[in-house]
């Protein structure tokens, strides 16, 4: 198979480590911090996690290595959805064991959970591993969204474990994920399995983090890329002056990724929906903003502009949350074949408007047809409106045509529209995810050899160069709360939303009214992997802005 001079190249790049795991396994030691509680309903979580709460927050540092001298043979699994850099924790995790132990074995088990139950592996060796190093993407095992979560599935995972001498699994995951990790760590402990688990951060997202995770990794790659793609489009905005453009970034229940980019690019619009779940902002203002800049821009000859919308921000919309609860709860059981059968539009029109309230017609009758049939697509596996499929860079720019055409605007308003989702997922990562990884991977090795367990792999201190970054682990339990799911209180992970009064928020808030009435694009081109740090390493300006520094 012939590869490309950067896939050579990249293969061949060291991540750096943490400096305190750079001396040596043998020269690494333990220092435990205190007790843990966690973030809400703290005798609820107690009561379900009686093995594993409460445990220690740990960091490593130089000195004698006291753990017990075994073998270890461990298992790793990708779960979720693609974040660059995932290749690199599995790297680093090998590398770690083989260092302690040429016999050590790391076992890979494939396409998600579900591997770990049909016991479906590889047994990882050197030239498996090295042709993964620094690359983007989840093929070296592939990944999936089997959730661990019944005793029989804990049973089975414990006998797979079992058979192949297993005594240890790292799950590399979001915050569903490592909520199971969570739960499976419980489990094998209070079975006196002998078997420890270990998470690690992942998300593109961005709101797998705290006080203690600074960040999920991908998340630094795929802004990157998704930012050089918008400066892309803006510099085309800039010189063909006659388009506005609306792009729609991933981000459902967070907008980490929009704000991000809109740090990193400076476009003329950028909804944020925590905002406008905070703001209770209509349909109707929203589209009333974006005709605001497009009308001032207008005016002095600039009939061009780019608006930057998280993909999930309509849920975030009151009157279009509760227009979606009424759809889901309209199509709910035998309802739904009798709307489905229904020959045409026209009638199935009808049969909506006859079953939603005149509040929540109104909005959805305001919706263009295309928009409006987005409602009524394949449902989730839960029979609801799966809102990622609603085009919203579509129905914001109609939205602002039809508001212009009621102002009698005699300005030019064409509007494209892109969605930015799957082009980040699997990007070659930048230095700061490859090292970030590759650093996870290989502490997660020593909280398994020293003997921990419901842990995350945790690495801190990340907006300084990576010989200052601090690595250690903090019980998973020390995240969660109980949210209701599907009719149930259940223990999960907190999701970080973007805290509209956080550093990076209040920057963008002090510059978008400049941003969206003139013209002061900033283009950040293409990852760079090789030249000056203060380029090549750079972090992105959401955690920059977090730990006070300049951008």
């Amino acid at each position: 198979m012939k590869i490309s001079s950067l896939q050579k190249a990249r293969y061949e790049y060291q991540p750096k480590l943490p400096g305190m795991l750079r001396h040596g396994i043998s020269d690494i030691c333990v220092k435990e911090g205190s007790e843990t509680q966690s973030v809400a309903d703290q005798e609820k979580i107690k009561a379900l996690f009686p093995n594993t709460y409460g445990k220690k927050e740990i960091t490593f540092q130089k000195g004698k290595n006291t753990s017990v001298a075994k073998k270890h043979s461990v298992g790793v699994i990708l779960s979720g959805g693609q974040a660059p850099g995932g290749h690199n924790v599995i790297c680093g995790l090998y590398d770690a064991l083989k260092e302690t132990n040429p016999d050590n074995v790391l076992y890979g088990f494939k396409n998600g959970p579900s591997g770990l139950i049909e016991d479906d592996y590889v047994v990882f060796d050197d030239a498996y591993i090295n042709a993964y190093r620094n690359t983007g993407g989840f093929d070296i095992i592939g990944s999936g969204r089997t959730k661990l979560e019944t005793n029989e599935q804990f049973e089975i995972a414990a006998e797979v474990c079992k058979k192949h001498g297993i005594t240890a699994i790292v799950i590399i995951g979001g915050d569903d994920s490592n909520t199971n990790a969570a739960v499976l760590a419980e489990y094998f402990a209070a079975h006196n399995t002998g078997v420890q688990v270990i998470g690690c951060p992942k998300t593109i997202d961005g709101d797998l983090k705290n006080e203690d995770i600074e960040c999920s990794f991908g998340f630094d790659t795929a802004t990157k890329t998704y930012s050089e793609l918008i400066g892309n489009i803006e510099r085309d905005a800039n010189s063909a002056k006659k388009y506005w453009h609306f792009i729609k970034v991933m981000g459902r229940s967070a907008s980490h990724v929009a704000l991000e980019c809109a740090l990193e690019t400076q476009p003329n619009i950028c909804l944020i929906s925590e905002e406008v779940a905070a703001k209770k902002q209509s349909l109707s203002e929203i589209a009333n903003y974006i005709a605001d800049s497009v009308e001032a821009r207008g005016k002095k000859g600039m009939n061009f502009g780019v608006a930057i919308i998280p993909e999930g921000v309509v849920e975030f919309v009151p009157e279009f949350g509760k227009l979606i609860a009424e759809i889901n709860e309209l199509l709910a059981g035998a309802k739904a074949e009798a709307f489905n059968a229904l020959p045409t539009w026209a009638a199935k029109y009808e049969f909506i408007k006859a079953g939603l309230t005149a509040e929540s017609f109104a909005v959805f009758d305001i919706l263009p047809q295309s928009i409006q049939q987005q409602l009524f697509l394949e449902r989730d596996p839960h029979g609801n409106v799966q809102v990622s499929l609603i085009e919203s860079e579509k129905l914001f720019s109609a939205l602002v045509k039809d508001v212009l055409a009621k102002r009698g605007y005699k300005g030019k308003f064409n509007a494209l529209h892109h969605f930015f989702g799957y082009e980040g997922r699997c990007a070659f990562p930048s230095n700061f995810d490859s090292d970030y990884c590759y650093s996870l991977g290989y502490n997660a090795f020593m909280l398994i050899q020293y003997g921990y367990t419901g842990y995350l792999s945790k690495v801190s201190n990340l907006s300084k160069p990576a010989t200052e970054w601090v690595a250690g682990g903090m019980p998973i339990t020390k995240m969660m709360n109980i949210e209701r799911r599907h009719g149930e209180d259940k223990p999960v992970i907190r999701k970080a939303l973007v805290e509209l009064d956080g550093a990076p928020f209040k920057y963008f808030e002090a510059h978008r009214e400049e941003w969206s009435k003139e013209t002061c694009y900033t283009y950040p081109g293409a990852i760079q992997y090789y030249g000056p740090a203060e380029v090549c390493d750079l972090t992105t300006r959401t955690l920059a802005l977090e730990k006070g520094e300049e951008i």
